[in-house]
């Protein structure tokens, strides 16, 4: 197509967005109106029918690429010249997330973009949830299968984010890293493990291992909430949510009845505008959760992920209630590893680590040599066997020429797939035990120091946050993006 024809039908960012909010609604209400008929007639959707059950596809094309600009943005660039696009779900959620990516590839690049009907089409479970009028009317799932169009597996996956992508020439590119299917999919798996609507999730994200940080996060939230400020209402697993000015005792009730043990990983948002606020998930214990978690959250494209949880600390030196502030990891959950071998490092990313080291001395009140007494920076182990103590003979040596001051079973895992999935991530842990100098963990053992410590901890993640809002625009790393990175972050 040539440069007069493609500019006639070129639109400006807004325009775009517009049109995608627009085909993604008309094909969600005809997905429903086309399930509502057939649940009362049987009367399956035809091929025509199924053509407007399709997601919208975002295309940019980009003519030329000049001398790579001065800037320090991490996103929104483009490697070489031609055509990129993405099928994309949510357009009304994400608008400011496209506007950003959008905006800066016609300013810069002159490049041109334009919005169609793509032909994948979307999967009925991600539209609708009518378990129970599908229950009553006796119509199976895999009876809905053969009519109306189903997830597929053959169609989800992360070869764009993990470089495995191979695009035939004269195929448009990918723009971004997840496209529809994809981010569907992330969206239903959320709201699975976590127990609350994924439109709840703030932009910044703390991960705990310990569910005494839920305890001091909601009594937090629920301060902020009395005292104004930018924070709207906490919302809590299974949905409730505690609104600005709700009264203590009603407050104090709902979080009492809220289901979290039902959900494998609850979590907590405390909300604010456009998303600004907090998301803390309890993660439990383990990689797997580590990683399940993370390829989830990964497709709401959060400014940054913390890790804050519990650790054994490995040092003579250490005392239980001690910070760990990880700059490196020794990867032992391998979890990862066909995706992020070991023996790829996991860059410690400099605007994070210095903005939790600021927040430490924030929040203690400590500086200089007092804070290092209390804050060590090194080398986490992440081990993928919560008993290696069992082995310790085994697992001596290599701890040992790691150097390493602590280890736990999450942080390694967490700080990889945010390299992989290019979302800015950084751990400060505690020291809960001492298990190579006889202090190990057993019922009862905690004491006044380290239940402080726990309160402390969770304050110096809150303002570790704080701080990277205000230094948003230094976050966003250039060490995250590949070779062949697409424009989108």
């Amino acid at each position: 197509m040539g440069k007069t024809a493609n500019a006639k039908h070129a639109l400006t960012p807004a325009a775009a967005i517009d049109r995608l909010e627009a085909i993604y609604a008309g094909s969600c209400a005809a997905l429903a109106r086309a399930l509502d008929r057939y649940l009362a007639t049987r009367k399956a959707p035809t091929s025509k029918d199924r053509a407007g059950f399709r997601y919208p596809l975002l295309r940019v094309e980009c003519r030329h690429v000049g001398p790579a600009g001065r800037t320090r943005r991490a996103f929104a660039k483009f490697q070489r010249p031609g055509v990129y696009a993405t099928t994309v779900t949510h357009p009304r959620h994400f608008r400011k997330y496209l506007l950003e990516q959008l905006e800066p590839l016609v300013v810069e690049y002159d490049a041109e973009i334009t919005v169609d009907v793509s032909a994948q089409e979307i999967p009925y479970p991600y539209v609708l949830e009518r378990v129970e009028d599908i229950g009553r009317t006796g119509v199976t799932a895999s009876e809905l299968a053969r009519h109306f169009p189903t997830p597929l597996l053959s169609l989800v996956g992360d070869e764009v984010a993990d470089g495995q992508l191979e695009v035939p020439e004269g195929e448009s590119r990918p723009l971004a890293l997840f496209d529809a299917v994809r981010v569907d999919y992330s969206l239903r798996r959320l709201v699975h493990y976590t127990g609350s609507d994924w439109h709840n999730v703030q932009q910044w994200i703390l991960l705990t291992n310990y569910h005494r940080y839920v305890d001091q996060f909601v009594r937090w939230g629920l301060a902020r909430l009395e005292q104004g400020g930018p924070y709207e209402s906490l919302v809590l697993p299974g949905g409730a949510e505690v609104r600005r000015g709700c009264a203590s005792t009603v407050a104090n009730e709902m979080i009492a009845a809220s289901p979290w043990h039902r959900f494998q990983m609850p979590a907590y948002h405390l909300t604010a505008r456009e998303k600004e606020g907090v998301t803390l998930v309890n993660i439990g214990v383990g990689p797997s959760n580590a990683k399940n978690i993370t390829d989830h959250l990964a497709v709401l494209r959060p400014n940054c992920w913390l890790m804050v949880g519990h650790c054994g600390g490995l040092r003579q030196s250490q005392q239980i209630g001690d910070y760990v502030l990880a700059h490196a990891y020794l990867r032992q959950d391998g979890i990862l590893d066909s995706l992020v071998p070991p023996d790829v490092p996991i860059p410690a990313l400099a605007e994070v680590q210095i903005a939790l080291q600021d927040a430490a001395a924030l929040v203690t009140g400590e500086k200089a040599e007092t804070l290092k007494q209390r804050l060590r920076t090194g080398t986490v182990v992440t081990n993928d066997d919560r008993n290696w103590e069992l082995r310790y003979t085994q697992e001596r040596r290599r701890i040992n020429l790691s150097r390493a001051i602590a280890v736990d079973m999450e942080s390694g895992t967490v700080a990889a797939n945010g390299y992989r999935l290019r979302v800015p991530y950084g751990t400060l842990l505690c020291v809960s035990d001492k298990p190579l100098h006889g202090e190990i963990k057993l019922p009862g053992a905690a004491n006044a120091f380290y239940e402080r410590a726990v309160t402390e901890h969770l304050q110096i993640g809150l303002a570790t946050l704080d701080l990277l809002r205000e230094r948003r625009d230094t976050l966003h790393s250039r060490k995250l993006r590949s070779f062949d990175e697409p424009p989108f972050r």
